[in-house]
């Protein structure tokens, strides 16, 4: 009987692993467009640049006045 239990146990695993191989099989489908002209704004360096400056200038404005106790 813990052999038929077991065979079918197989048979049922070995469907469900080639079912779910079978449906994952797909084509190789790859696109790649490289356009310079439509870059985001978040790749352009000015905006690094200022985004970093802006923090910076937040950085300093909270941590000077943390010293003083009056």
């Amino acid at each position: 009987m813990k052999r038929i239990i077991k065979q079918t146990g197989f048979l049922l695993m070995a469907t469900i692993f080639s079912f779910q191989s079978w449906a994952q099989d797909k084509g190789i489908d790859v696109n790649v467009t490289v356009d310079k002209k439509n870059s985001d704004w978040y790749q352009q360096p000015w905006v690094w640049v200022a985004g970093g400056a802006v923090f910076i200038l937040i950085l300093v404005a909270l941590l000077r006045g943390r010293g003083k106790k009056e």
